[in-house]
């Protein structure tokens, strides 16, 4: 047998390494990985949009680096991926470093400190394609290097430098714009993957990130310290020696927030999009906005979206990718989640159909009258409701015919289409029709009589007028109407 030497070119595989799928944002969420790995408490984010001088700089105040420690991150393949590792390790395949500085630019560099010594070295794409050898560049002089100088005692520096992939040379003026657009969508980006270690959660270590000076904010996509926000209760699945944790959230109705939270909480997807499982890997999101296959993203469960926390010991059973972007459930996950997704789902459609349900429950007194048969829902006004069966008893009988034969007009001609566009696209701007203060007046006391006629007594009464719209919407006039009405200023009841 034959043994000959089937070495990859270097200048070959390092471009193709270039295409593994990262994003801006991935990328550097992959190299703050390594910060936090190495115990940094404080990342500073550096983006140079001067023409002709784009850079990007990740720096990090962590434990540093021997320049022999460098010579091996720099290395391709410089962990095994089947290995154990901490905790609180988020690295995987030992590719994140360079192939995430790889696919956004030809010239990365890394400036690192510990025990007092400043170590350096280089990945220059162009010089390796000129070589075609596996080669990394010392540099005499890192301390002149951009960002260096704000080194501490120990820490790393990683600096990328022309910037291919992100900076179109050819279009100045656009391709300068279209490089800052990248930026600030990759804080909003990171503000969402790392926000518990930003947050400081229980049992993390605290990780400030700034971009430019300006610090990062966490974005909960849970919105978990709202008082409104409906969390359920914690699942416990396990894999082999290691147990995975599973607990869904129903975000607030649009009712229960201001405009401007509920738009920040719909992401840059909206919340029909972000809706679905968020899988956390040792607190790192790593994927989101997915149902696995197991449920459709649909309107009435826009709300849900469910907190899945894993170790780093199941990234082989979740088929955890080297970009940390994607992940698969193993079986045993896969079906508990399958038993539970119903329950999931249930307390999200709840937020919008629990009005519904009120105007069918006992005496809820519904203009529209929710009727399901088979398979189809039906929305139909409600012939008995006490204004409109006041308003019936005083037509004669022809006309009473020709009155509910309207109703029923009405009712069929109800758009479901483009109430569903818009409640689908901006609930928050879909409102019902404001009553003058006549028609409340009316309403209230036709509804009042009725009642009264019925048997029923005053505080069943005005139980069921303020849990009901029109009343519940305008409860503080409706109280005002009632009290004249009780003083005797109006129509006695």
């Amino acid at each position: 047998m034959r043994i000959v030497n089937a070495a990859p070119k270097a200048s070959i595989l390092i471009e193709s390494l270039r295409d593994i799928g990262y994003s801006l944002e991935s990328a550097l969420a992959d190299v703050i990985d390594n910060s936090i790995a190495a115990g940094a408490t404080s990342i500073q984010l550096y983006a140079s949009s001067k023409p002709g001088e784009q850079r990007i700089a990740i720096l990090d105040n962590g434990r540093g680096m021997t320049e022999a420690e460098l010579l091996l991150a720099m290395r391709p393949g410089s962990q095994n991926p089947l290995e154990d590792r901490p905790a609180a390790d988020l690295g995987r395949f030992g590719l994140g470093l360079k192939t995430a500085s790889f696919s956004q630019c030809r010239r990365m560099t890394v400036v690192t400190r510990k025990d007092h010594l400043t170590s350096a070295a280089i990945w220059d794409l162009d010089y390796v394609a000129r070589t075609d050898d596996w080669v990394v560049q010392i540099p005499s002089n890192p301390e002149e290097l951009p960002w260096a100088k704000e080194l501490g005692e120990t820490g790393t520096l990683v600096l990328w430098e022309n910037l291919d992939r992100l900076v179109d040379l050819s279009c100045d003026e656009k391709g300068h714009t279209h490089f800052i657009r990248q930026i600030d969508e990759a804080r909003h980006h990171l503000e969402l993957v790392f926000h518990r270690y930003l947050a400081g959660e229980r049992g993390l270590r605290k990780v400030g990130i700034a971009l430019n000076g300006r610090p990062l904010e966490p974005f909960d996509p849970f919105n978990s310290g709202h008082p409104a926000t409906n969390p359920g209760p914690v699942e416990h699945i396990k894999v082999g020696d290691h147990e995975v944790t599973v607990q869904a959230f129903t975000l607030p109705h649009h009712r229960k927030v201001t405009p401007g939270e509920w738009e920040r909480y719909a992401g840059r997807g909206g919340y029909l999009r972000n809706q679905g499982f968020y899988v956390y890997r040792e607190k790192r999101l790593i994927i989101h906005g997915t149902w696995f296959g197991l449920a459709r993203q649909m309107e009435l469960t826009k709300l849900a979206r469910v907190k899945i926390d894993m170790p780093n010991g199941l990234d082989a059973h979740w088929k955890i990718d080297v970009k940390k972007a994607s992940a698969h459930p193993p079986p045993v996950v896969k079906d508990r989640l399958r038993r539970i997704i119903e329950v999931i789902g249930a307390t999200s459609k709840r937020v919008y159909t629990a009005r519904g349900r009120q105007l069918v429950s006992d005496n809820r007194l519904p203009v529209w009258s929710r009727m399901q048969n088979k398979n189809e829902i039906v929305y139909r006004l409600n012939p008995e409701h006490p204004v409109i069966a006041q308003f019936t008893s005083k037509l004669p009988s022809d006309l009473k015919t020709e009155f509910l034969q309207v109703l029923e007009l009405a009712g069929a001609t109800l758009p479901m289409d483009a109430l569903f566009a818009d409640l689908g696209g901006e609930p928050e701007r879909v409102a019902g029709n404001a009553l003058s203060g006549e028609t409340l007046q009316y309403t209230v006391e036709t509804t009042m009589h009725k009642l009264r006629e019925a048997g029923f007594e005053r505080h069943d009464i005005m139980e069921m007028l303020r849990v009901t719209e029109p009343f519940r919407s305008n409860w503080e006039n409706v109280e005002a109407i009632i009290q004249k009405i009780g003083a005797g200023e109006l129509q006695s009841v």
